[in-house]
């Protein structure tokens, strides 16, 4: 079987088992992945999706979704581009209270070495290795 990319909603079904009928079949699909039948591809972009509506759809704590979120993308059946980065994301989201896209700008910031962002988000004080600055301290450091 061909690889295929999943839709944030297949991977809803599969988290919440609703409803019943698309959950099976996504259960379905998540086990054949998991013997190696087939190779499931998921974006960065659909991770986001996914947390966005477990927290504010199913109202889902995000200690909750991590500790779901992370064993199934562990899941040796599924490939995403930066796995490693996005389960860190994961952590740092549940771990250090922020919001999840912040946790994986984060992530890839210092993959490539960028320690500063221009924000005005105080969210990202709280993350390692991560320098808040204004628009004006940005023109003006060296």
């Amino acid at each position: 079987m061909k690889p295929a990319y999943v839709d944030t909603n297949v991977l809803l079904r599969f988290i919440t088992g609703a409803p019943k009928t698309q959950a099976q079949k996504a259960r379905q699909l998540f086990a054949a992945a998991e013997r190696g039948e087939v190779t499931l591809l998921l974006d960065a972009i659909t991770v986001a999706e996914a947390v966005w509506v477990l927290t504010s759809f199913y109202k889902f704590g995000k200690s909750q979704v991590k500790d779901v979120l992370i064993p199934l993308l562990a899941n040796p059946g599924i490939w995403m581009h930066d796995k490693p980065g996005v389960l860190v994301a994961l952590t740092l989201y549940a771990e250090l209270n922020v919001d999840f896209v912040d946790a994986l700008l984060s992530v890839h910031m210092q993959r490539v070495g960028v320690s500063r962002i221009v924000s005005y988000d105080e969210h990202f004080d709280r993350l390692p290795g991560v320098r808040r600055v204004s628009p004006v301290e940005a023109l003006t450091e060296g």
